[in-house]
């Protein structure tokens, strides 16, 4: 099933900066020798199995450096791929190809990274109907490209940003009983405030579960609860609200925990911790140049 890509806008604006940080204009080395008139054809290269995101971003380093450049994809961002696959073909300029290298690879390696990863996690979890979720902690400034990676890992995206879900933490939760408030007021304030937003509130014992269930938000998130306490949670919410389990979920516990029942799984490793995938860039040199 292909993958939803993310905004166009996104990618660009990441590009731009990835671009405009390396100095992209001022290549001294390419710039002095490297000929103008000088095509080159590099092939985007797995240099090890994982999961690749590519297309998306390297294709438009590419093209934003040089709209001659010709990039073809042989494979899908969420592919599995083996080591010594060719992601993909660029062909155009040499200057543009070389000048963008790195800043293409960078990306394609961190994003490809995450996707790998998250497969990982969601293959640990197969065979239930628990979903594994990301987090907000994401690289500053490329969220939507690392969101869009764990989508093509196979994971789901749970909250993008401050608006579009409330998330009562432990913090918020203190500050409203220092103000005399409970949870189910607080809540309502929320429903009141942002009628259409969803509701999230933390837990980390199994005695706030019975007052947040009271309160009525559509997800609960049980934090760094045993898969005991898990089990215990899920019998008692009875499908009351989605149960969300995060905080120290590593590889190994996955399938435990999605065993337990609950509906999701969140990871914040999936995107802060992803080791990069290795993938090379393979230029050849057409012709002399002038």
């Amino acid at each position: 099933m292909p993958v939803e890509p993310p905004p166009v806008g996104a990618v660009a604006a990441v590009v731009r900066a990835a671009l405009s940080e390396d100095r992209a204009g001022e290549d001294v080395t390419t710039q002095a020798v490297v000929d103008p008139d000088l095509v080159a054809r590099g092939r985007l290269v797995a240099r090890e199995a994982g999961v690749v995101c590519v297309l998306v971003v390297a294709r438009h380093v590419f093209a934003t450096l040089d709209e001659d450049i010709t990039f073809e994809g042989h494979v899908a961002d969420g592919d599995g791929v083996d080591s010594g696959t060719t992601l993909a073909t660029v062909t155009g300029p040499a200057q543009a190809i070389l000048t963008g290298e790195r800043t293409a690879l960078n990306l394609v390696q961190h994003l490809s990274g995450i996707a790998t990863l998250t497969g990982r996690y969601v293959e640990a979890a197969a065979g239930t109907d628990c979903v594994i979720l990301d987090t907000r902690k994401t690289t500053p400034g490329l969220r939507d490209l690392d969101k869009y990676a764990v989508r093509c890992g196979g994971g789901a995206n749970h909250r993008r940003d401050l608006a579009v879900m409330a998330m009562i933490k432990d913090n918020h939760r203190e500050a409203i009983a220092r103000q005399g408030k409970t949870l189910a007021q607080a809540v309502a304030t929320i429903r009141q405030h942002a009628p259409a937003t969803p509701i999230e509130i933390e837990v980390d014992t199994l005695a706030e579960l019975q007052g947040a269930l009271d309160a009525k938000p559509e997800w609960i998130l049980l934090d760094n609860m045993t898969a005991a306490e898990m089990r215990e949670a899920v019998a008692i919410t009875r499908g009351k609200a989605r149960l969300e389990a995060s905080g120290g979920i590593t590889l190994e516990r996955v399938a435990e925990i999605a065993a337990t029942g609950v509906d999701a799984i969140s990871v914040g490793a999936l995107t802060h911790s992803a080791p990069a995938l290795d993938v090379a860039l393979d230029i050849d040199f057409e012709g002399e140049g002038r």
